[in-house]
């Protein structure tokens, strides 16, 4: 999603060999990676107020269909950090939306598969749907905190290091699960990035 966000959909990464991209697609590009940045840092604030410029970059065009597709990445981008909802801003665009959007919805939901793709971000938001689907397995649940913790990724992070503990907690294996509640502390001591 969040290469078709960037890409053709989006139209915010210009062709090199077009004409420049425009000021609406400079702004949006800009503004969603400031976004994902913020949020998977976990600064709300910062991540909130990203978001806001690029709903009003998008909100330039006058096109729904793109409107539904930024709130359809910032779903992804919550999901990653095991933060779920309904998708509340895509919902009230569905009627909007296209086909692909439809689709990336109901994979966000678990309603639907999908393949992770290659970037960390969508392996991250792959394993977050499959745990939100109760179909995860142990190795996967490793991975996304590897993932997250080779991205420096925080909030993601914590939210991945407490399923395992939890997960090592009712398995019984309170060594390892001390062991991740002391990793889960040092990330949330360390000073935030801005």
């Amino acid at each position: 999603m969040r290469r078709a966000l960037a890409g053709a959909a989006l139209a915010v990464a210009g062709c090199a060999s077009g004409p420049p991209p425009a000021d609406w697609q400079l702004e949006a590009r800009a503004a969603l990676a400031a976004f994902e940045r913020h949020f998977l840092a976990g600064d709300t604030r910062l991540a909130e107020i990203e978001f806001g410029r690029l709903r009003a970059a998008i909100a330039k065009t006058g096109r729904l269909d793109l409107a539904a597709r930024v709130e359809l990445a910032r779903c992804a981008v919550r999901a990653a950090s095991l933060d779920f909802d309904d998708c509340p801003g895509f919902e009230r665009l569905r009627a909007d939306a296209g086909a692909e959007e439809l689709a990336y919805a109901d994979y966000l939901a678990g309603r639907r598969e999908r393949a992770a793709g290659e970037e960390p971000l969508s392996r991250l938001v792959h394993a977050a749907v499959r745990l939100r689907a109760g179909k995860i397995a142990p190795p996967e649940i490793a991975q996304a905190i590897e993932i997250a913790s080779a991205q420096g990724w925080r909030r993601p992070l914590v939210a991945w290091l407490e399923v395992e503990a939890r997960r090592a907690e009712a398995a019984g294996e309170g060594e390892r699960a001390a062991q991740l509640r002391r990793r889960i502390a040092a990330v949330l001591e360390a000073p935030a990035a801005r």
